[in-house]
């Protein structure tokens, strides 16, 4: 199998949580090829997404956690490009917060396989920024799109709502750590990395909390 064609859109709005708001860029991933695409959340404003697709179908519509800058177009967005938007259940109350009269279309768990243009990602559920955080792993193109799980630099942030540190640094290490070190990672805000570039640097937080 080769490897999927990606691309990045790169939107910018509004993150609103525990009534603090932050201006920040989103990096909205499509992974497929020239026919179809997966589209990898779907941030603040649906229209650049949109262009970006070109008039390819697509298979459906990935949230990676339900904070509201990572969803907060998926239901223009849905009705442009008439796909099903999937979450992970554990994250229906954020959903619920931004959507609260839209419904998602389907749910998202570690016995979904994600599929477009010939590729396949499996679902990897990596609570910890958010409950029902999961990452996308696409293993025949060695690359997975970590959303908030990991960024550059370390692993995403904690300390608000429904967030807990040991249980990202734990996800991180059990679900992504496992993966070869040469695995791209494609994140949901600013560069993108390697599990090995970020290995150490998560093992010693994990170290800092007594988790190792």
């Amino acid at each position: 199998m080769s490897r999927a064609r990606i691309e990045k859109a790169v939107v910018s709005g509004v993150f609103s949580l525990d009534g603090q708001d932050f201006d920040v860029d989103n990096n909205v991933w499509l992974v497929g090829d020239a026919e179809e695409v997966l589209v990898v959340a779907a941030a603040h404003d649906h229209r650049p997404i949109v262009e970006a697709v070109n008039g390819r179908r697509v298979a459906a519509i990935a949230l990676t956690h339900g904070h509201n800058d990572h969803i907060n177009a998926a239901v223009p967005l849905r009705d442009q490009v008439d796909a099903p938007v999937l979450a992970h259940p554990d994250d229906q109350m954020l959903w619920d917060a931004v959507w609260p009269n839209d419904t998602l279309d389907g749910a998202l768990s570690v016995d979904v396989v994600l599929r477009a243009g010939g590729h396949e990602m499996n679902v990897l559920h990596t609570p910890g920024h958010s409950p029902g955080c999961c990452c996308f792993h696409d293993a025949a193109s060695g690359m997975v799109f970590s959303g908030d799980t990991l960024f550059c630099g370390g692993p995403g942030a904690t300390g608000r709502s429904y967030s807990d540190e040991p249980t990202i640094v734990r996800s991180i290490m059990s679900q992504l750590l496992r993966l070869p070190p040469e695995t791209i990672v494609h994140t949901g805000h600013g560069d993108s990395t390697t599990i090995g570039a970020e290995r150490d640097g998560v093992m010693d937080r994990a170290a800092a909390l007594g988790l190792v």
